[in-house]
């Protein structure tokens, strides 16, 4: 092996930055315009945790998911969610074997490390509840055993907004199970004439060859882990969550979890800049998408999105970055 390939267990500031650089520009190539999301998404999974993409069809839900798992080269699978889909399409189950004469276990789709459930509020909540454990505990219980998941592992989910027909809402035990929430939009004038000039996305997917090992992704992950957060930045943290529960601002607050996420969010935004510190500044960036579908607006109404978006900017001012 060159020595010059070896790739060390833990990274500086700037050779973090570099790896997370490829990773955007290999996607940013297929998904225009949207460098604000797919840079959250990325921080979404170098934090560990599962991305939630809600938006109208035919914005680049899909292809945003498969560009992350090719430039990655991760191990893909898809799930189109419909109404008549089973928990064991998902997960899987125990067939006959003629000639073993007994059941075996069949793996579903889960057993992967990047699962895109297309547009999973269209499932029966029943099948949706299939995806929570392997979500927060990277296993699946069935037939009576308990089977780990690839590592890594990580869902995206997309969802239609709940006003369209045919779909279901995720529960709150869900929705706090993905640890981001983003919306894509639709484009910009130029982006949107970029994409109908442009080459197909399928050929462009096909062609996206991966652009870290699988070495770098681990060691991404472990400098993200190691990410410095002072205590005064703790206390921020505190705050804001504490003044999440004020129940004249949000029907409910966050929970100990979502701080935890928040937390995890903000050090991989660091890495992504360059950092092996966070600042307040990372805390506030990555902040909207990681309580935006946690908390629920006390006075909320059909303008519920927009309500949501000025109602975390509020909570966001109200507290002092120093108290």
């Amino acid at each position: 092996m060159n020595p010059a390939d070896i790739v060390p267990p833990r990274l500086d500031a700037a050779q973090a930055a570099a790896l997370a650089a490829r990773v955007l520009a290999a996607v940013g190539g297929v998904v225009i315009g949207k460098d604000l999301q797919i840079r959250l998404g990325l921080a979404c999974l170098l934090a560990d945790g599962h991305l939630l993409i809600e938006d109208v069809p035919g914005v680049g839900k899909t292809t945003l998911a498969h560009a992350y798992a090719r430039a990655l080269g991760l191990a893909f699978q898809r799930v189109q969610f419909t109404s008549d889909l089973l928990p064991s399409d998902v997960i899987g189950g125990a067939i006959f074997d003629r000639e073993q004469q007994r059941f075996v276990f069949h793996p579903g789709p889960v057993f992967t490390q990047v699962l895109l459930a297309d547009e999973i509020n269209r499932a029966s909540p029943k099948t949706q509840s299939a995806l929570l454990e392997a979500m927060e505990e990277r296993q699946v219980s069935a037939e009576g055993e308990t089977r780990r998941l690839p590592d890594p592992f990580f869902v995206i989910a997309t969802q239609n907004p709940t006003r369209q027909l045919g779909t279901f809402p995720l529960p709150e035990s869900q929705l706090d199970r993905f640890l981001m929430r983003l919306s894509l939009g639709y484009p910009s004038r130029e982006a949107e004439r970029a994409l109908l000039m442009g080459e197909d996305r399928r050929g462009m997917l096909r062609r996206l060859d991966p652009v870290l090992t699988p070495a770098e992704l681990r060691a991404l992950h472990t400098t993200r882990a190691a990410q410095t957060v002072t205590p005064m930045l703790v206390d921020y943290v505190q705050r804001l969550i504490e003044a999440s529960r004020d129940p004249r601002r949000f029907v409910e607050g966050l929970s100990p979890r979502a701080g935890l996420a928040l937390l995890q969010a903000a050090r991989a935004w660091a890495l992504i800049d360059g950092r092996d510190f966070v600042l307040p500044d990372d805390i506030q960036a990555v902040l909207p998408s990681v309580a935006g579908h946690r908390l629920v607006p006390a006075m909320a109404g059909n303008a519920r999105a927009l309500q949501i978006a000025e109602a975390i900017a509020g909570w966001m001012r109200a507290v002092p970055v120093e108290a």
